[in-house]
């Protein structure tokens, strides 16, 4: 089994140990790895400010790029989403429809591959500290994961797995809208690190970074106890990768 790896514009340049943790941890698994070079930004952040029509040579590119790879694995629900679900929406080269059909096939989120692709059933590593889950929007809404990186945090022995009021709550960045509408946006972060802290969690995991920057930043801004980890962090960490 091989994975092209997708690592998302703040993967690359903010959280680039977080991406480097997905590898170690795909390797771990027996999951042979290839990264695609030259690969840019899916679009994302233009296409949720309505430049939908500009972002269609981007996201025809990404699509021309990862085509022939058995599986495209990501570190990040929004960005999958981008591609899996919301490229449907652009008006693509009707020539490269059956290319992103078959794109849309084969790209995963981490959890989601490793579950229910890779079928990883057991960890068989060591964390023992609390922690607590957030639900990402798109990973949860448009790609339906909520239970994948709950099986993998569980899978993890001596860790204390407790869930956060409202688990699903935005946390309120939403790319753009956290600055357009930042009195909202920080509102909602503000009530997400509420749920957080009172869970009691050392760390609050999540499986995308942009959601992590935003509540860790708080988190830390107004000296609370819990700090933000990527899941593929989390993992590595507990298997002695990292």
């Amino acid at each position: 089994m091989n994975v092209a790896l997708f690592i998302p514009c703040l993967s690359e340049h903010m959280f680039a140990e977080s991406a480097l943790s997905m590898v170690k941890v795909l390797d771990h698994f027996g999951i042979g790895i290839d990264y695609v070079e030259d690969q840019t930004c899916c679009g994302q952040p233009a296409f949720n400010s309505g430049y939908r029509k500009e972002i269609v040579p981007v996201a025809e590119r990404l699509i021309r790029l990862f085509e022939g790879h058995e599986y495209v694995v990501a570190p990040s629900g929004s960005c999958t989403a981008m591609v899996r679900v919301f490229y449907k929406e652009l008006e693509i080269d009707p020539a490269l429809k059956p290319a992103l059909e078959s794109l849309g096939r084969r790209i995963f989120e981490f959890t989601e591959f490793l579950v229910d692709v890779a079928k990883v059933a057991t960890v068989d590593g060591s964390f023992p500290h609390r922690v607590t889950y957030h639900d990402s929007c798109h990973l949860l809404r448009e790609l339906g994961v909520r239970e994948q990186p709950r099986r993998l945090i569980r899978a993890i022995s001596d860790i204390d797995f407790v869930e956060m009021e409202k688990p699903d709550t935005c946390c309120g960045f939403g790319g753009t809208f956290s600055y357009k509408m930042a009195e909202v946006s920080l509102a909602m972060v503000a009530r997400k690190c509420r749920y957080v802290e009172a869970s009691g969690a050392d760390y609050v995991v999540g499986a995308d970074s942009s959601c992590l920057m935003n509540i860790d930043g708080y988190l830390r801004k107004h000296n609370m106890h819990a700090r933000g980890l990527h899941i593929a962090d989390l993992l590595a960490r507990s298997l002695g990768l990292a």
